[in-house]
């Protein structure tokens, strides 16, 4: 499918009303190809997923690219593992749910993260103590130029929400499928003390009903894009040194934290906009919304720069209270 002048109103969850120059979407590796070979695909050009984590300030004057690649089939497997290969353009909670319903462990944690399969590889998707690199075993791609290439998860240079897929230089290069390695083993990530509240008293732990309390606690936290316009979490949360943690924390105590290694430890960016009295406020149309500070909201009608004046404004306040820099999670363009 090739359009133009394509609005992107339902392909970004902030609600932000721009337009697409062009808008191709694809169902396969192979029509991919085709559109290289035919010349299609031309400068500017990004590729998206459901627009999750995207902030459109303006129109794009170039061609926006989807993938409708979907499929789902088990690799390979052995006694304890499962390797399963996933078309980039599946809805990420339908394969989370699927995972489930078959019985496989690893990606409950990740339940109603939005988004697509392909973006969660580019994007390093985590929640719950689970991060998607811990999952993945591959990642399979073609570039602009109709080349294939396979990624070994240790060639991704996966990071906190980053991958080699972000960096600017591989933006010619589009992930096609994905294969995952997860658990025929039981066992379940109950790092978090809310997910461990959740599941308490549960007559028996299993796969749906850790998804249900990972959903139950989403929906808690965050609005219904369809409802209030947003991304999920905006913010990234901020890693610090050990002694600054000591430092912060002997100033606020009962501050939350995440211990990472002995010297590092990660602060949650919410608590500290929620410090800085954010949490429910708005200017014109942008808001932070009133059940979790670490999401911003499109009330109705915000451009891209309100949202953009929004956090700008939190990031300084952050800033001066804490001296601490917050950095977006949303891939501004």
């Amino acid at each position: 499918m090739i359009q133009t002048d394509f609005s992107l109103l339902h392909h970004n969850t902030f609600g932000v009303d721009v337009k697409a120059k062009r808008f191709i979407e694809y169902s396969s590796a192979e029509e991919l190809y085709k559109l290289i070979l035919d010349g299609e695909i031309t400068d500017p050009y990004m590729h998206i997923g459901e627009g999750s984590n995207l902030l459109f300030t303006h129109d794009y004057a170039g061609t926006i690219l989807h993938s409708r690649i979907g499929g789902i089939v088990v690799v390979k497997e052995d006694i304890d593992s499962i390797w399963v290969r996933a078309g980039a353009g599946i809805n990420w909670d339908h394969f989370v749910a699927y995972c489930v319903e078959q019985g496989w462990y690893g990606v409950e944690n990740l339940s109603l993260i939005p988004g697509e399969v392909g973006a969660s590889a580019v994007q390093n998707i985590g929640a719950y103590g689970v991060e998607v690199k811990d999952l993945i075993d591959s990642v399979e791609t073609m570039n602009i130029y109709g080349e294939t290439k396979t990624f070994a998860v240790a060639d991704c240079k996966y990071s906190y929400r980053n991958s080699i897929f972000k960096q600017a230089d591989m933006k010619n290069v589009f992930v096609t499928h994905v294969c995952f390695k997860l658990s025929k083993v039981r066992k379940f990530v109950l790092d978090y003390a809310a997910l461990r509240d959740e599941v308490e008293g549960s007559d028996g732990l299993t796969l749906p009903i850790v998804r249900a309390a990972v959903i139950s606690i989403r929906k808690r936290k965050l609005p219904d894009p369809k409802e209030l316009g947003n991304a999920g979490s905006f913010f990234m949360n901020p890693v610090v040194s050990y002694e600054r943690f000591k430092e912060l924390s002997e100033e606020y105590l009962g501050m939350p934290y995440y211990q990472l290694s002995d010297t590092a430890v990660k602060i949650p960016a919410g608590w500290m906009i929620e410090q800085c009295g954010w949490k429910g406020k708005t200017i014109g149309a942008a808001g932070v919304y009133e059940n979790q500070a670490l999401v911003l909201v499109n009330k109705g009608g915000a451009t891209g720069q309100d949202i953009i004046a929004l956090s700008d404004a939190i990031r300084q306040s952050v800033k001066d209270k804490f001296n601490i820099d917050i950095t977006p999670e949303v891939n501004i363009i």
